[in-house]
């Protein structure tokens, strides 16, 4: 299947008569011979302390080149520039949700000597020229070229009838690939007198170099129109938003969604945590997000552009402006610091001079194999290393240093999550704050208690785990009830305002409470008496059982995250891994 992921982009409020609010939105439009469909979302939005509001997004695509176009309707003319995907890895890793057990154990349970082989299930659950061109009434407001994207700003003239067939003619006579129905998504924003944005990606230029994009715009509300994302978007598409402001964001207009903690899987959470996510929206009629963390903005920033990151890239200016550098060393330094950055292989390629015999494809295609030799070298003839670093700053360190600096000493960070199908995208979610919501752990512990007797080893004894509401859920082994799965997937649903806690909308604690109930009268506790006895000697699958014997008391899952998205650095790390490996066996 040919995917392509994308997330959506700010504008500004429709009209004048609702509050104002900047709005993200997008799509991808391609040919109808190779559709292009919406995988995955990942946006920031950050309230600037002056009421204006600056977006990140995410794009991730796969297809050829010259049918990538990227659309979304905005007010007036934004400032465009690029981020990296770097920053909204490191992001996600420090925000993903953990769910975590604290083992204890009551009894002593019994020792098989000669245990089975345990098998484990690893699978994941998987967010102005200001002149007129072209036929009458379109107006090019602004066009330029930012990172490896090509884009222009139009208007069009509201006197016609037919703002979608204008707009699509003139997008695909200057070479974006368009098509109709997508166009059409967007026509009530144009009519509503917005401006259209699109990207294509410039001559020469390939898919993996596709990174994420910065937008700035004027003062509003963070808001998604998603009228355009739901020309391309696949079934129960995630949709992950950091929030930064002054306050703990809320949902505005769509419920808050609340999670049943006894419906996920706390033994292997990543592999059920979206299908709950999934339930609990369609529950919300399709439009909730639950809030998976809210905290203090500072530490997120520090770690997504580090100290070290900064100290390197002026160990490297230091280097460059010494008369004789070693050109191979400086190389060396920023493909190891700045490994799987949007952008490295490109400045790698735009700034050391391409060797004698080489073609402009096989350089381009086979930069990494090329590069191996030259990285080495103490000089390479016609190196500037002043203007290598120039651009490498300008280019890969300042996006995830300019991304970073929207979390500022004085935000609060809030993330959401949720999926959503194209027929569920008919309200955009305007994200609103409220400073007496308390900041949210995206750690939740809780304590297991394995109930062992010698009749039964840890693996097959009963267990229980208590909830910080009273509720305990009863079950043994390593897996968890399934009856479970028929419950509830939200506690309560909620309605939040910029003030209060929020209006309880519904509220399925005696449901869920009866559903577990049910669930724990068929785990029992140990059954009476000793262990029967069992034959000592070997085993053909002899194995091990983890909690069995000698075991840390206190288990829990890694720190990873939830929901996975790829990379756009990847192609750039794999190419640079490659100098290194490759040189080292030649070394050998």
């Amino acid at each position: 299947m040919n995917l392509s992921r994308v997330f959506v982009v700010l504008v500004v409020a429709l009209t004048g008569l609702a509050p104002r609010s900047a709005k993200a939105c997008g799509g991808f439009f391609c040919n109808n011979a190779q559709p292009v469909n919406q995988a995955a979302e990942r946006i920031i939005f950050a309230q600037n302390a002056d009421g204006t509001t600056t977006a990140v997004i995410e794009i991730l695509y796969q297809g050829p080149s010259e049918e990538f176009a990227w659309m979304l309707p905005v007010q007036g003319r934004p400032d465009i520039d690029v981020s990296s995907s770097s920053a909204f890895n490191t992001l996600q890793n420090l925000t993903d949700p953990i769910y975590r057990l604290e083992t204890q154990v009551e009894g002593e349970c019994f020792v098989d000597p000669n245990p089975p082989p345990m098998f484990f299930d690893a699978g994941l659950a998987d967010q102005s020229f200001g002149a007129e061109t072209g036929a009458d009434p379109v107006t090019v407001v602004d066009s330029g070229s930012v990172g490896p994207f090509d884009f222009v700003i139009i208007s069009v003239d509201l006197e016609v009838d037919n703002v979608g067939e204008l707009a699509a003619l003139w997008l695909s006579d200057n070479g974006y690939d368009v098509n109709e129905f997508g166009v059409d998504r967007l026509v009530p924003y144009l009519e509503s007198g917005m401006n259209l944005l699109a990207f294509r990606l410039s001559k020469g230029r390939t898919t993996g170099e596709i990174r994420p994009v910065r937008l700035s715009f004027g003062e509003g509300l963070p808001s998604i129109p998603l009228r355009p994302t739901a020309a391309a978007a696949e079934p129960d598409m995630g949709i992950l938003v950091w929030v930064l402001g002054e306050a703990r964001a809320i949902p505005a207009n769509y419920r808050d969604l609340e999670l049943n903690e006894a419906r996920i899987n706390w033994f292997n959470y990543r592999r059920t945590y979206n299908d709950v996510i999934t339930a609990a929206a369609n529950e919300a009629g399709g439009q909730g997000f639950v809030t998976e963390m809210a905290g203090p903005s500072a530490p997120l920033g520090e770690m997504i552009y580090t100290d070290a990151a900064q100290g390197t890239l002026e160990s490297l200016q230091s280097a460059a402006a010494v008369s004789g550098a070693d050109h191979g060393a400086l190389l060396r330094e920023a493909a190891t610091a700045y490994r799987g950055w949007d952008g490295l292989l490109e400045a790698f390629r735009a700034e050391i001079p391409k060797p004698e015999g080489i073609s402009d494809e096989e350089w381009i295609n086979n930069t990494g194999f090329f590069l191996n030799d030259l990285i080495f070298s103490a000089e390479i003839e016609g190196f500037d290393p002043v203007s290598f670093v120039e651009r490498l700053d300008a280019e890969v360190v300042a996006p995830v240093r300019e991304t970073a600096e929207l979390f500022t000493v004085d935000r609060k960070t809030t993330r959401f999550y949720t999926t959503m199908s194209s027929d569920e995208m008919t309200v955009d979610p305007v994200f609103d704050f409220n400073a007496d919501l308390p900041d949210y752990s995206r750690e939740h512990v809780r304590t297991q208690i394995i109930e062992c007797a010698p009749s039964v080893t840890r693996s097959e004894a009963p267990w229980r785990v208590l909830f910080d509401d009273g509720l305990v859920v009863r079950g043994s082994g390593f897996g968890w009830p399934s009856d479970l799965d028929e419950t509830p997937a939200n506690a309560p649903l909620r309605r939040n305002r910029n003030e209060g806690m929020g209006e309880v909308i519904t509220d399925n604690a005696d449901a869920i409470r009866e559903a577990v109930q049910a669930s724990n009268a068929n785990f029992p506790g140990p059954p009476p008496g000793p262990r029967p006895a069992v034959d000592a000697g070997p085993r053909s699958d002899a194995g091990g059982d983890f909690r069995d014997g000698d075991v840390d008391e206190s288990t829990s899952d890694s720190d990873d995250g939830c929901s996975a998205s790829g990379s756009g650095g990847a192609l750039t790390s794999l190419l640079l891994l490659s100098l290194f490996t490759t040189r080292r066996r030649r070394a050998a």
